[in-house]
């Protein structure tokens, strides 16, 4: 043992500990519920539900008042309990142990947690166990390390001791035999000892981590949308109230009444259905996709996800299983692949660790038992092969396996010229398809002294064993269906440019042009910009490239979705408009900086969640023309008597009847509505794309003014024929909620047929049709309801009328339905879904 390996003393590496602090990297604290209800409540939608509710009670309509406040908390409770959720998934997925570690300390060896491992601390490191923190190699026997959770690249990378004391410093991840090590990476083969170098934020990973707080993630841009909404319709209430008030007071000349009249006009058009169907949207969309075992843990990020216009993926891992399998057997002349796998298999390390030897042990599936190693033979830095010795039952010599760099097992092996040329072009072509290529040889020995290195023994080739880290199964199908919805797919790695390019075909990916990070680091931010329009793979990338290759898309305008399981991904999660982190393998830090989590590692997810998100904004969108239709009518209705000083039809019972409808129908019954046929066959939409555009309104109030005809002229007739009051609001207020629900039908579907009115398979709208004229008929036939509504009698006569009304209603909206898409026809845009 050298003299700096006689580690620290117990009183120093106290002292060390309490001014460094832990081995570990500095983690926000769980938050408590009253923190959690702060940041909902914080949100535009809530804020105008419970205001909305606040102004109800405070002007006397208790009814409404208490409705509103009763849909606002139960949201408010459904989307505190999903957020709780999210962080008992997340300290559930945090749960695993801090890793121990094997230091010396006063000239013993002794194992400790790793988050106490200090600067100086001398660590011994073998098979299977992770590196506590960053330090460089005093002694190495056969080390290989596992860098991909740092560098995204699947194959470890090869380690050395230092050569001198100040050898070491300043290097970085995936560095091919370099004598430095890494905190959080995985001892694959061999053994080592470690001199401590850097411990907690200090760290490589650590100054990833460290370096999330200074980047701002990306606003949700439904979450702006929404606060624009609230902005237009405050300013658009307050208007109608003073129109109201100015028009009333100078025709009727009381300045009162007008007030009174404002405020009730005022209450009739206040749409405080936006933040509920926002709120139930979000909750719901997040309940949906945990079905499919999908944690979000910002349920807007679900939306954004469905207007996501690229989606930039890792590949180790994400595409990738992160597994080596066995993928090619060429095996000499005369020999079969189970053959060839034995002899790979026998050269392999006994109980190995490696992920190669491991995937050649499974391939393999040989009898071990009763078998012996002699003797084993290291990989060198003059021979890039493993040699084994072995005594087998059954054998009468000793058997001899070699496997290793090809080059290196036919110099064992001793080939003609001729031999060794083809091998090699057999070896460039698989290369090429990013497989890593073994060579393997056999032999046998006698029972005497064996040779001090391999090249003492008599071999013959075997054959090579192509080795690959097999794309996940779903991938291609679920890239297939991102490329059909118009979503572009880029490939962001630390691998070799040979290995992600082979990938990306296989995947289905564009990969003619692949950009180097040697590359991108001389491109100026504008030239990234033009360049990352074309590329469709990016490899040798470093963590901060990640981040820059992010910026850029955004910097185009682009929706950029991010998935990733290291913590190389982190600041690119984080920076992304959607963050998407592999729940299984990956790290604390990618989970904390995404705002979707797939709790099940499988990359199809990503797209069924893009559906969803898509369903989740057309039916938005249609929810938010139904509130926007179905409010003209109402405020007309209202508005109406006190313009002619015509009998009143719509009291405050009657508008808390009309809210039973309208909050249902609005949220969970548009929410509940299948998805459009072309959800994934068209483009996203436009990034700079309104939720409330010009067109949607125009649309919207015309449907509105058509209710608002139909039953204005069943009032109307109604009090022209001389009718009793009570039966004149009987007609008007039939016609209204079966107009209401006219404009339900009108806007669940925008590729329905014009003349549908069937539910389609909507079991919520069933049931609210069904509740709604179950009831309508309980108002006129149960005395006591008839007297709270103020009804009259209902002759047949009258639902005749009715029912006329209606229908030319339901004719008119079809044919706007119809006007609409014969325009969408020939301009060549989207009214609805698009605009």
């Amino acid at each position: 043992m050298t003299p700096a390996s006689a580690g620290l003393t117990e009183q120093e590496a106290g002292r060390r500990l309490a001014a460094d602090g832990p081995n570990e990297l500095p983690a926000a604290g769980p938050r408590r519920l009253w923190q959690i209800a702060l940041e909902i409540l914080r949100e535009p939608m809530f804020g105008l539900l419970l205001a909305g509710g606040a102004v109800y009670a405070a002007l006397g309509d208790l009814v409404s008042g208490v409705v509103l406040l009763a849909f606002a908390s139960l949201s408010v409770s459904i989307s505190i309990v999903q957020e709780i959720r999210s962080e008992k998934v997340l300290d559930a997925l945090r749960a695993m142990t801090s890793p121990r570690a094997l230091v010396i300390r006063d000239g013993r060896s002794r194992r400790i947690p790793g988050r106490e491992v200090v600067r100086g601390d001398v660590v011994l490191v073998a098979e299977g166990n992770r590196i506590p923190a960053d330090g460089v190699l005093l002694e190495a026997r056969e080390l290989l390390v596992d860098e991909s959770m740092l560098t995204g690249e699947s194959v470890a990378v090869a380690k050395r001791a230092r050569a001198s004391d100040a050898e070491g410093a300043g290097m970085r991840p995936g560095g091919e035999n370099i004598p430095a090590v890494f905190s959080g990476s995985l001892v694959v083969r061999g053994t080592g000892v470690v001199l401590i170098q850097a411990t907690g934020a200090a760290t490589e990973i650590g100054r990833i981590g460290k370096s999330l707080a200074s980047i701002d993630a990306a606003t949700p841009r439904l979450a702006l949308e929404t606060r624009r909404l609230v902005r237009l319709f405050a300013v658009g209430g307050l208007l109608a109230s003073v129109a109201v008030i100015v028009t009333y007071g100078l025709l009727r000349g009381s300045w009162l009444d007008a007030a009174l009249a404002g405020i009730a006009v005022g209450m009739a058009m206040l749409p405080e259905e936006f933040p509920l169907v926002l709120a139930v949207f979000m909750t719901m969309g997040a309940w949906r996709i945990s079905q499919a075992r999908v944690l979000t843990r910002r349920a807007t990020a679900i939306e954004t996800l469905g207007a996501a216009t690229v989606l930039c993926t890792d590949k180790t891992g994400t595409l990738t299983r992160n597994q080596m399998t066995v993928q090619e057997c060429v095996a000499v002349d005369g020999s079969d692949r189970a053959q060839l796998l034995r002899w790979a298999e026998l050269a392999c390390v006994p109980e190995a660790f490696d992920p190669m030897d491991r995937a050649i042990a499974q391939a393999a599936s040989v009898q071990t038992e009763g078998r012996s190693l002699v003797r084993g033979y290291a990989l060198s830095a003059d021979l890039l092969a493993v040699t084994q010795v072995w005594r087998v039952p059954g054998e009468a010599r000793l058997v001899v396996a070699a496997k290793g760099a090809p080059e290196a097992i036919m110099d064992l092996c001793r080939l003609a010229p001729d031999a060794a040329g083809s091998i090699r072009d057999t070896v460039e072509a698989l290369g090429t398809r990013g497989v890593r290529v073994l060579g393997v040889a056999h032999g046998v020995s006698g029972e005497g002294p064996l040779p001090d290195s391999p090249r003492g023994y008599t071999f013959q080739w075997a054959g090579l064993v192509g080795l690959a880290d097999p794309l996940r199964p779903e991938v291609p199908g679920a890239i297939a269906e991102c490329l059909a919805a118009g979503i572009r797919v880029v490939m962001i790695t630390g691998d070799h440019p040979t290995t992600a390019q082979a990938i990306a075909r296989e995947a289905g990916l564009p990969a003619d042009t692949v950009v180097t990070g040697r590359e991108l680091s001389d491109l100026s931010d504008a030239a990234l910009r033009e360049r990352v329009a074309s590329v469709g793979v990016f490899a040798r990338i470093l963590p901060e490239q990640k981040l820059r290759i992010v910026e850029a898309l955004q910097a185009r305008g682009e929706v950029v979705a991010m998935t990733g399981d290291g913590v190389n991904d982190a600041p690119s999660l984080k920076r992304a408009d959607i963050g998407i982190a592999m729940g299984g393998r990956g790290t604390d830090v990618a989970r904390e900086a995404s705002s979707i989590v797939l709790l099940d590692d499988d990359f199809g997810s990503v797209v069924r969640t893009v559906r969803l998100g898509r369903r989740i904004y057309d039916n938005l969108r249609k929810a938010m023309g139904y509130i926007v239709a179905v409010h003209v009518p109402i405020a007309g209705i209202a508005l109406l008597p006190l313009l002619t000083g015509l009998p009143l039809i719509l009291l405050p019972v009657h508008i808390a009847f009309l809210e039973m409808i309208i909050d249902p129908a609005c949220s969970v019954a548009f929410e509940a509505e299948h998805e459009e046929p072309d959800v994934m066959t068209r483009p996203p939409r436009a990034p700079d794309a309104r939720l409330f555009s010009a067109s949607m309104l125009a649309g919207s109030v015309l449907q509105g003014v058509a209710a608002l005809s139909v039953t204005a002229a069943v009032y109307l007739l109604a009090v022209q024929r001389g009718m009793p009051e009570e039966e004149v609001r009987t007609l008007a207020f039939f016609t209204l909620v079966l107009s209401n629900l006219g404009l339900i039908v009108a806007n669940r579907s925008f590729r329905g047929h014009p003349f549908d009115f069937l539910t389609g398979g909507n079991r919520v709208l069933l049931g609210i049709q069904v509740l709604t004229i179950a009831f309508l008929a309980a108002t006129v036939t149960v005395p006591s309801v008839r007297r709270l509504f103020g009804f009259g009698a209902m002759h047949w006569d009258d639902v005749l009328m009715v029912a006329l009304a209606c229908t030319l209603l339901a004719l008119t909206l079809a044919l706007l339905r119809l006007a609409r898409r014969t325009w969408e026809r020939t301009s060549g845009r989207r009214f609805k879904t698009h605009s």
